[in-house]
Parts: structure tokens; sequence; C-alpha cells
């Protein structure tokens, strides 16, 4: 029972952050888009990656080492939605990140200093505001779970 409670703080805490990381590209990821801010949001990018990875193994811990059972969760319809979200938040972020790797790549190499176009900027915070849109579903879809919904 205590393991199970420890996953389930974790993931709870890992998913919590996980928005807090995606609002925090948001925010970075604005006109004027240069330097310092680039960095950051170079490296707020990284983090969601890194969260992301360690949401997926805790999960995969509650689903296994979790009170409900294996059995519960393949079984249950609430559980694959939220699955699918999750990955649809995943596969919306890949074009994102691949586009600020190559802002820092063309920062790096850029002599006089390098900002992202704005029309750049604007596609990628659609992406943004569809991956916060999806995850929405996300807690949605687990607190059916949690009641046995699916």
């Amino acid at each position: 029972m205590f393991t199970d409670l420890l996953l389930a703080i974790f993931h709870h805490l890992l998913m919590f952050m996980l928005f807090a990381v995606l609002v925090s590209e948001l925010i970075l990821m604005r006109s004027g888009l240069s330097g310092r801010e680039l960095k950051a949001l170079v490296h707020v990018d990284r983090m969601y990656g890194l969260v992301a990875l360690a949401i997926i193994a805790v999960g995969i811990g509650r689903v296994v080492y979790g009170l409900k059972g294996w059995e519960y969760y393949l079984t249950n319809g609430a559980f694959w939605a939220k699955m699918a979200a999750f990955i649809a938040v995943g596969i919306i972020s890949f074009r994102p990140t691949m586009r600020i790797m190559q802002w820092s790549r063309a920062s790096r190499s850029a002599t006089g200093g390098y900002i992202v176009p704005d029309i750049e900027i604007a596609a990628m915070r659609r992406y943004l505001l569809g991956e916060v849109a999806v995850f929405a579903l996300i807690p949605i879809f687990a607190a059916m779970m949690a009641r046995g919904i699916g």
C-alpha cells in the first residue's frame, strides 16, 4: 500500500510539473525570442522531455506495482483514452522541439545575434496551445479511471 501511495504521489507531482514546464514554454515563446531567452527555452524543452520520461516510468510502476493491478488498467477504456491523450501531447510536442533545436543551432552559428522570426514563433505557439488543450483531457480521463468509469 505504501508503494502504491508513493507512486501515486510522484505521478501526480510529475504531471503538475509537466504542465508547468509546458506553460513555461508557452511564456518563453514570444516575439523577439533570442539570446538568453532562447537558451532558457532550450533548457525548458529539455526538461519537458525528461519529465515526460519520468512520468512514463512512474506510470509503468503504478500499473505493475499499484494496488489495482495491471488487469484493471488494461481493461479500462478511460486508461487507454488517457494514454492516447498523453501520446497525442507527445506527438504534438515533436514539431516545437525540432524547431527549438533548429533555432538553437542557428543562434550558435549566427555572428550578429539571432532573433527567431515572429511568424515561426506564432506557428509554434499554436502547437503549444494544442498541447495544452489535449493535456487538459488527461486529468479528465484520470478522474474517470479512478472512479471505475471506462
